[in-house]
């Protein structure tokens, strides 16, 4: 009798379904794994950017960078405001570019249509501290953002007065509840407790988008219902998104506001995405 020397069609079409449902089994699996492995990554990267902003403190007598407020500044007058901006001002405590990106967010957006909970911001700014080869404004591209009222503002900026601004480490006490930066869908943010959370993910836009609602700017599903926060204690950790109306962003932030347990706020009252989270 011959020996049989290979398989049948069956047995092949056997195997392949096999194939197909381990991979259907262990693809969610895999892309879990990927998204922690993301998020520890940009855990990461917040821890490096909490010490480059010690390491500006430290060298300004403890004093966060000027933001919009620079050209307030009587030593700055004439220079552009744009030079107080994170980005700028800390250039020469990082080199590598690729610290501005959350991992899960390093594709640039296109156009003010184009944006989204995965996607970089980008603005053209006045290069204070160009390299050689650079030209006076630079393309700045990110997916991280400031808390803008760390910021050493000495002049009221419209309704944003100056008082609620933290300017110095050495004013912010319960630094571990004061967020300093993280993951955001522009450059920079200035939340305060009555923005209400927007109906839709993507409902606020991309941009600069005035003086209200910018906490739906931090306020992105980036994490599974955590978003990444650097803190001004030089601290990192998971934020619940419904948290984020918890913290002391600036010196008058009201952390049992309306859109808190403590305020009355209870789960039915969130927007639908955001009612699976943990209330705060």
């Amino acid at each position: 009798m011959a020996r049989r020397s290979g398989f049948t069609l069956i047995e092949l079409l056997v195997v392949i379904a096999i194939i197909a449902l381990l991979m259907s089994i262990l693809m969610p699996s895999l892309a879990l794994v990927k998204k922690q492995a993301q998020s520890v990554a940009c855990m990461s990267r917040l821890k490096s950017w909490g010490m480059l902003f010690k390491l500006y403190t430290d060298d300004n007598k403890g004093y966060f960078n000027e933001g919009w407020g620079y050209a307030d500044h009587p030593q700055n007058a004439g220079k552009s405001g744009e030079y107080g901006l994170w980005m700028n001002a800390l250039r020469p405590y990082y080199k590598d570019e690729k610290m501005r990106f959350c991992p899960t967010a390093t594709r640039e957006v296109e156009s003010s249509a184009d944006w989204g909970t995965f996607k970089a911001w980008y603005r053209d700014l006045a290069n204070r501290y160009p390299a050689a080869g650079e030209a006076i404004t630079k393309h700045f591209v990110g997916s991280y953002s400031i808390n803008n009222w760390t910021n050493y503002m000495v002049a009221d900026r419209g309704a944003r007065k100056k008082d609620w601004f933290w300017k110095n480490t050495s004013n912010v006490p319960k630094a571990s509840e004061v967020p300093l930066f993280g993951d955001n869908t522009w450059h920079d943010a200035w939340p305060l407790d009555t923005d209400a959370p927007v109906q839709f993910p993507f409902d606020y836009g991309w941009g600069d988008k005035g003086t209200s609602g910018e906490m739906n700017q931090f306020c992105i599903d980036r994490h599974n219902g955590w978003t990444n926060l650097a803190f001004a204690d030089w601290s990192v950790r998971h934020v619940g998104l419904k948290e984020l109306w918890t913290l002391r962003w600036h010196r008058a932030f009201r952390v049992n506001g309306p859109y808190t347990r403590a305020g009355g706020m209870v789960s039915s009252d969130w927007p639908v995405w955001l009612r699976k989270y943990k209330d705060y």
